[in-house]
């Protein structure tokens, strides 16, 4: 089934030179393990193309029921140095959401008020 990651995650963004920081956590606990397997770095590496130039890094953060992701050479050489609209890289989280994955599991999503 596909689902949209916005559907069982929300997500914060940020920067650190020209690298983009993108924190995506679990709506909830049960969601966690579905963030795990199906939201790889090589997956994020794809969905970023030609705006993510460097590496991808994936950061388990179970206790949090989160992941974070650092995307290297994101930025255009970061906030005073590139030109990009978003040069720290506070879009990208919702960019992020917007991912459809194919999951196998059969999962019920509910609407933000059940979370």
């Amino acid at each position: 089934m596909k689902i949209r990651l916005l559907d069982i995650a929300h997500a914060r963004s940020g920067d650190k030179g020209d690298t983009a920081n993108i924190g995506v956590i679990a709506r909830r606990e049960e969601y966690y393990p579905l963030l795990v397997k199906y939201l790889s770095a090589e997956r994020v590496r794809v969905h970023f193309a030609g705006i993510v130039l460097g590496r991808v890094e994936r950061f388990e953060l179970p206790n949090l029921g989160a992941l974070n992701f650092l995307l290297h050479e994101a930025l255009g050489g970061g906030g005073t140095r590139s030109l990009k609209n978003d040069a720290q890289g506070k879009t990208l989280g919702s960019a992020m959401l917007r991912m459809e994955l194919d999951i196998e599991e059969q999962l019920i999503v509910r609407g933000d008020n059940d979370v």
